[in-house]
């Protein structure tokens, strides 16, 4: 029972009296003699006093009136009726404390912050971090600042801003439910935190295979060299020396060149065989510890998540819970998979190329190593520009998606106004500075690719040179000036392919670091542990003894103050009361969600803090508003409360039994026989099969099959039609019966035998009773006639009985619905026995349809016959084409980067001709052909020179064109995709694919793959082409033979680069899909961690999550055999296929005459061209990801809404005779994406030129809905929406909605100026508003003294979304926006619901001049404020349910009454 010491009752305020008043009057004192216990007055005074005050207990309370948000108290204009020396007088100081608070508070920041910028210019903006330019002191300060706070997450939390407020000891309670560990960045050894010994050991023989396989690379090179060697020393007897060579020296240098041949070709094939086990031993051994790694990070986090307490997924949502769980350990498997291992390898090239051209020839190896500074040097200074260049890009990026954010998120406001070109020409002032930085990295991307090319080609003629110098003084042969050059060349280049490793490996780092965070939390209501008493026996007495509870996510509202009650055991406790009065809190802290910052709370004499959490919630059957039930059986989901109860592991047969008995005591057993499989049913996720009263007993037989001592049913009927709510509410009773049951009801009616009441209201106990001898709980409150409780009862009662004698006139109903109480147990059995499952009521739902049904109905038809829904496919050529069409005033930078694209393909093979002028230049005997040698290695060294000249311009071109072209389609992109995105009709962005975020991440995401083949890729892919095209031809006109050898081993060289593709790159997006079903059975468990922990269903979920990750690996352990050894095969490929050319090429110099010179060129321009083209396969995900992107862009771009606001057809509406007469005639509507729900079902409405008119009615009723409509966002499925006399679906929507302005719920300002915001409100372009308007619609709105204040005026930003100002100031800027376009309409969506008491008193003084001379619609959610309209319509079920002004109303006491009376008890 409520704790007596609470004082006497007091009276919520009468219907009456807030006719007359419009707000709640203070409470009379009790009549004597009532029986009532409980009362809070004394309590609030007490609070509302600035002074320290102590609980009954002597804990502390509130330390200040500022320090935690206090009881509503009585406002103006209503007469104090306390005494001056108690309530009145300490709540005026309170008062007076807030009024400065808000407007002059923002002044005097502004005015502080523009003085700051003044008087330290660009270092202190620097150190302020207002807009991240300063490079002065401030910036060094922050670089100086360590990376990683050292204090502890408790620390940490303490100091959070949001916590500042309370009191030590309340927000020591708050900080340790919201402490996050912040961890030091992750290590690299870190990442193996969970590899297991046996893998570290394979890891480590992967490692050494790694290295065997990187120095098989420069190895090669050495059995090139000999080769070559071999060759010139053929070719030099042979042919250079013919006329002094006999037929046995001939013999001898064949047998020679054979016995060389023969022993290198057959290494390389050793080689090529070693290569390919030792390729595929570290590709398994890595991908298969990587994965078993990878699975024990994820259930570890899971298992970490899992128990985490309720504060911690009320800060972070399961949505970032779902990004960890996939991407983040996706990321951490790239970095400790094959990309770990691959880079050492290319470390062991690098290595080992440098060591293999030292040991062959020292003095060429320095000479050849300059390349190395020259490349870090031009890829460094590259980097840096284009860096400078990205970031600068970025930035730019995110300012106009922060734009894009703004303007999605409120985009029924651009529409309203009419405002979306204005915001694209916004949006693209961002995405011009995007596009001019991007030309200049284009153009800084080019010139530093074309000076790596020159060094490459350049270090050719070095090589050469340098080489023909050694090999005259004797201290070289040709074979080690070849080898020294690819080793060196083969190990710088290594080096450049190792950066995208790295890089996943410092990602694995970076997500491990938030991932091991999670893991290590331990959280201060640890349902995992095993610490805390288990009692044998449960009586289910509970106590809260002067509990004060703050939401540690919403800190800046005390819930509970004080708080006192005991809940006696076997007894029914029912809690009523106003919204946010504390009624689920207290729910909450029974089952320990959360700790109160004071106080205790005892279930049967032992503190819950004291009790094992998990022991705890076993006890407790919670039955919630929104029941969640999973994808399982019917009898899964039941067996779901049986998890930790001493039923849990009963055998089968059992376990049914119990299900069933369960089942049929809450009512379910009658349309669980009725599915299809009965209680072995699939029900679908989220139970989407049954209705709402169906899972709601589902959900309660879950609750009552452990049969637990304490049953906590938190609304659980409030969604229900009435129909339901009858069956459901006799299976609650049934329930209950035996048990500790604390009730939080809506219905009134269904708690008149509960044995214990409870008024609350704003947190404290309002008046309260038990059942005694002198009557039960519910007569008892009753006996007060100006008690709250009784006023809400009467309410009701009065609603209900007209709702009877409605349902019972009404012609078009068949059966009234039943009231909770009205039937028998055996009506109610027999009802719940008849019941059919869902679907099957809407199988058999063929006649009696509503007018919306049979509209939905033929328009689908309609659909089906046009061919379906499906998305308009785009071919290659149409994509490819439309691409081009949107950029064709480019076409010459096209032509140009095509050129170059051309010759940059056809370098290398061209290269060929000079490699093989330089080998058969060796062939020279340097004796006695010294000059000769000197001159041709000179020119020849000097066409490389040449050639590095005309590859550098080429690949300039190419780069810079491409890359120039690229950024400007990529603008095109970004702002084509804004500006048909908000072209879109409201039921576009009303789908669950197209939220904000989405839509957002759209325009750059598909500008950015678009970008990815426009760009360079474009260019690789052309410039590969010619590489095989120029190729075979000069190979083929040096050496035909070699040539069609060449060309028939294209196919295995380029299956090299698109082997490597599938294996390396995109099996990394195959494990991240095939994770993906695990991944979002992770994030439900997340969603519905209230359910889960209620039920103590961690573990079990755990162990569905590990089973659904069994399929993923096996799967890649599987794929990894075959893939890795296909991987493997072709790494080795290029070791055969030299092999094979050399051999041949023996063959043909012997048998054919083939010359040295011919020989070396066909193998450089066909086979190794091959080779280097067949990296373009690398490329291929960019052309996958364009598609995609491609395709959706123009599926937005051709889509025509239904609803076009930019349609030039439809009546123009002369604004200068427009009245605003709103006539809705029998508008039936459902909103698209719910098209099963009906929202306005025959809304029949008039609002005459002048009125001021106000739609009030429960949520759901569809008062937003009808301003939708007038707004035209939707049309109506059946019935008309009328202005003046016109249907407005006939109108031509730019023009209608000139002459209307809505003022919403949350006000939607854009970054920029306060005259910017303000003018966006007219419909006549920015330049033709003039000041004088934009400070009359200021005046209108009550704010334009406050921007008179400010330093900079009018001029002064208000910041993203307006975070510069307060919520009463931005609203009074819509508002303004608003008026300045002078509207004969004005709509008025909830416009004060949002804001705080004295901003609301400011706003809706500004509202109410607004309204005068012009239609106005109000939807109010407090009534005091619509009090004075014309009229006011009262919306239920889609219709309007009563009609009048707010006197008519209130004495009619029907629905609009008893929506007064139960605001006036969340007031008192």
């Amino acid at each position: 029972m409520a704790d007596p010491s609470q004082g006497t009752t007091t009276a919520a305020p009468t219907a009456a009296q807030l006719a007359t008043q419009g707000v709640a009057p203070s409470a009379p004192t009790v009549a004597p003699g009532a029986t009532i216990e409980g009362s809070h007055e004394a309590h609030v005074e007490s609070t509302l006093a600035g002074n320290l005050s102590k609980t009954s207990d002597g804990q502390p309370k509130t330390t200040g009136v500022e320090h935690a948000p206090q009881a509503p108290s009585p406002s103006p204009p209503s007469p104090p009726s306390r005494s001056s020396s108690s309530g009145h007088e300490t709540i005026a100081p309170l008062k007076s404390n807030t009024s400065e608070s808000i407007d002059e508070k923002v002044v005097e920041r502004m005015q502080a912050q523009k003085i700051k910028e003044e008087a330290h210019g660009a270092e202190e903006d620097g150190e302020g971090g207002a807009d991240g330019e300063g490079e002065g002191k401030g910036s060094k300060k922050k670089k100086g600042k360590p990376f990683f706070d050292k204090r502890t997450p408790l620390e940490i939390a303490l100091e959070d801003p949001e916590l500042a407020h309370l009191s030590p000891e309340y927000r020591k309670v708050v900080a340790e439910q919201i402490a996050t560990i912040k961890r030091p960045p992750c290590k690299f050894s870190e990442l193996f935190r969970y590899t297991t010994k046996l893998e570290l050991f394979m890891n480590a023989i992967g490692l050494i295979c790694a290295i065997a396989a990187g120095v098989a690379q420069p190895a090669m090179t050495i059995l090139f060299g000999n080769l070559t060697t071999a060759f010139t020393d053929y070719g030099r007897l042979t042919m250079v020396n013919a006329q002094n060579a006999t037929p046995e020296l001939i013999a001898q240098a064949r047998s020679n060149l054979f016995r060389e041949v023969n022993k290198d070709v057959l290494i390389l094939v050793y080689i090529g065989i070693a290569t390919f086990v030792a390729t595929w031993v570290y590709m398994f051994t890595w991908i298969y510890s990587g994965e078993t790694t990878t699975r024990r990070i994820r259930e570890r986090y899971l298992r970490a998540v899992m128990r985490q307490n309720i504060a911690y997924f009320d800060r972070v949502g399961a949505g970032a819970i779902t990004t960890r769980i996939e991407t983040d350990t996706h990321l951490i498997q790239e970095g400790i998979s094959d990309k770990v291992v691959i880079s050492v390898q290319f470390i062991a090239i690098f290595i080992a190329g440098f060591v293999i051209a030292i040991v062959r020839n020292w003095r060429l190896a320095l000479v050849c190593s300059v390349i190395i500074p020259c490349i870090a040097i031009a890829g460094g200074a590259m980097n840096a520009f284009i860096s400078k260049y990205k970031a600068a890009q970025l930035e730019a990026t995110a300012k106009a998606s922060t734009l894009a954010e703004e303007v999605i998120s409120s985009v029924r406001i651009a529409q309203a106004f009419g405002t979306q070109k204005r915001l694209t020409e916004s949006y693209d002032e961002s995405n011009q500075e995007t596009l001019r930085v991007g030309l200049k990295s284009a153009r800084f991307n080019g010139l530093g690719l074309g000076v790596f090319f020159f060094i490459i080609y350049a270090s050719y003629g070095l090589a050469f040179y340098y080489g023909t110098t050694l090999i005259l003084q004797g201290r070289a042969t040709s074979g080690e000036v070849i080898n020294v050059f690819f080793s060196i060349l083969i190990g710088a280049f290594s080096l450049a392919q190792l950066a995208p490793n790295l890089q996943a490996i410092s990602f694995a780092k970076g997500a491990a670091t938030e991932i091991y965070a999670t893991i290590d939390r331990i959280p201060i209501i640890d349902s995992a542990s095993e610490e805390g008493l288990k009692p044998d026996h449960v009586e289910g007495k509970i106590e809260l003894e002067a509990v004060e509870m703050v939401y540690p996510a919403r800190p800046g509202a005390q819930v509970l103050y004080n708080f006192n009650g005991v809940f006696p055991p076997g007894k029914m406790t029912a809690l009523v009361g106003g919204s946010g009065s504390g009624k689920s809190t207290i729910i909450g802290l029974l089952e320990r969600f959360y700790d109160p910052v004071a106080g205790i709370v005892k279930l049967d004499d032992i503190p819950l803090k004291d009790l094992n959490v998990k022991w705890l919630r076993n006890q407790i059957g919670l039955v919630s508003q929104e029941p969640t039930l999973f994808a399982t059986t019917v009898a899964g989901n039941i067996e779901h409360g049986m998890i930790g109860s001493r039923f849990e592991h009963e055998t089968g047969d059992a376990r049914r039994k119990r299900v069933i008995e369960a089942a049929k005591l809450a009512n379910a057993d009658g349309f669980i026989q009725a599915l299809p499989h009965g209680y072995d049913t699939q029900i679908g996720e989220r139970g989407m099969l049954l209705s709402g009263g169906q899972k709601q007993r589902i959900a309660i037989a879950r609750a009552i099959v452990s049969d637990p001592k304490i049953l906590l049913l938190d609304e659980a009927t409030s969604a229900l039609d009435t129909n339901s709510e009858a069956i459901v509410q006799d299976a609650l009773d049934r329930a209950s019966a035996g048990r500790t049951t604390i009730t939080v009801a809506h219905r009134l009616s269904t708690i008149r035998d509960a044995d214990q009441i409870i008024v609350l209201t704003a947190g404290h106990i309002l008046e309260s009773a038990m059942t005694t001898d002198e009557g039960t709980a519910h007569t008892r409150l009753l006996r007060n006639p100006e008690g709250a409780y009784s006023k809400l009862v009467a309410a009701q009662k009065i609603r209900e009985e007209e709702a009877a004698a409605e349902a019972e006139a009404d012609d078009d109903e068949a059966d009234h619905a039943p009231v909770p109480g009205e039937l028998t147990r055996e009506q109610i059995d027999e009802m719940a026995r008849r019941e059919k499952p869902q679907f099957e009521q809407l199988k058999r739902a063929g006649t009696g349809r509503s007018l919306a049904s049979e509209v939905l109905e033929r328009r689908q038809d309609d659909i089906e016959a046009a061919g379906g829904d499906l998305p308009k496919h785009y071919s290659t050529f149409t994509l490819f084409a439309r691409m081009y069409k949107l950029n064709r005033e480019y076409w010459r930078r096209y032509v140009f980067a095509f050129m170059g694209a051309v010759a940059s393909g056809c370098v290398y093979p061209v290269f060929g001709i000079v490699f093989g002028g330089v080998v058969s230049t060796f062939q020279l005997d340097p004796e006695t052909q010294g000059g000769q040698l000197r001159r041709e290695a000179n020119r020849y060294a000097l066409w490389c020179f040449v050639i590095a000249i005309l590859s550098t311009l080429a690949v300039i071109v190419q780069s810079w064109m491409y890359g120039d072209t690229a950024e400007r389609l990529s603008a095109k992109i970004r702002l084509n995709t804004f500006k048909s995105t908000l072209r879109q009709d409201i039921a576009f962005f009303d789908r669950d694919e197209n939220s904000t975020g989405t839509l957002t991440n759209s325009i750059t995401d598909r500008a950015t793959k678009i970008f990815g083949l426009f760009g360079q890729t474009q260019g690789v892919i052309i410039q590969s082409l010619f590489t095989l095209v120029a190729g075979a031809i000069i190979g083929l006109c040096y050496s035909w033979k070699i040539a069609l050898v060449g060309i028939a081993c294209m196919p295995l060289t380029l299956s090299a680069g698109i082997v490597r593709l599938r294996v390396v790159v995109l099996k990394d997006e195959k494990n991240k899909k095939s994770h993906a079903q695990s991944a979002q059975m992770a994030c439900e468990a997340a969603g519905a961690i209230r359910t889960v922990a209620a039920l103590t269903r961690e573990n079990d979920c755990l162990e569905l999550y590990s089973h659904q990750l069994d399929l993923p690996m096996r799967e890649s352990n599987r794929v990894a055999v075959w893939s890795n050894a296909f991987y493997s095969l072709t790494q080795a490929l290029s070791f055969f296929v030299i092999a094979l050319i050399f051999w041949f090429g023996a063959s043909q110099m012997v048998d054919s005459g083939l010359s040295v010179n011919g020989f070396f060129v066909a193998q450089i321009s066909v086979v190794f061209a091959s080779i280097q083209a067949g990296n373009v396969f690398a490329y291929t995900q960019d052309a996958s990801s364009f598609f995609g992107a491609a395709r959706a862009f123009l599926a937005l771009e051709d889509a025509k809404p239904d609803i076009d606001a930019e349609d030039p057809t439809g009546k123009q509406v002369d604004l200068a005779t427009a009245k605003g007469h709103i006539r809705f005639e029998n508008v039936h509507f459902r909103y698209p994406t719910r098209p099963h729900v009906p929202v306005l079902r025959g809304l029949d409405v008039e609002v005459l030129p002048g009125q001021m008119a106000a739609f009030v009615g429960a949520s759901g009723c569809g008062k937003s809905t009808s301003i939708q409509l007038i707004e035209r966002f939707y049309d109506p499925l059946g019935g008309k929406v009328i202005v003046d006399g016109q249907d407005i679906s006939e109108l031509n929507i730019q023009s209608y909605r000139k002459s209307i302005a809505l003022v919403s719920q949350e006000p939607t300002l854009y970054a920029g100026s306060i005259r910017y915001n303000v003018a966006l409100g007219a419909y006549v372009p920015p330049e033709q508003v003039t000041q004088e308007q934009i400070e009359q619609a200021c005046k209108d709105a009550n704010i334009h003294n406050l921007i008179s204040s400010l330093p900079d005026g009018y001029d002064t930003e208000v910041g993203g979304k307006g975070t510069m100002l307060s919520g009463g100031q931005k609203q009074r800027i819509a508002i303004a926006r608003a008026l300045i376009r002078n509207p004969k309409i004005l709509l008025l969506d909830e416009a004060t619901s949002a804001l705080d008491s004295e901003s609301e008193r400011v706003v809706q003084r500004a509202l109410d001049e607004a309204a005068k001379n012009r239609t106005t619609i109000a939807i109010a959610h407090r009534l005091s404020t619509i009090q004075n309209a014309d009229v006011i319509f009262v919306l239920k079920d889609g219709r309007v349910a009563e009609k009048g002004t707010h006197s008519q109303l209130i004495a009619h006491k029907g629905l609009y009454f008893e929506l007064v009376a139960q605001q006036s008890l969340e007031k008192t």
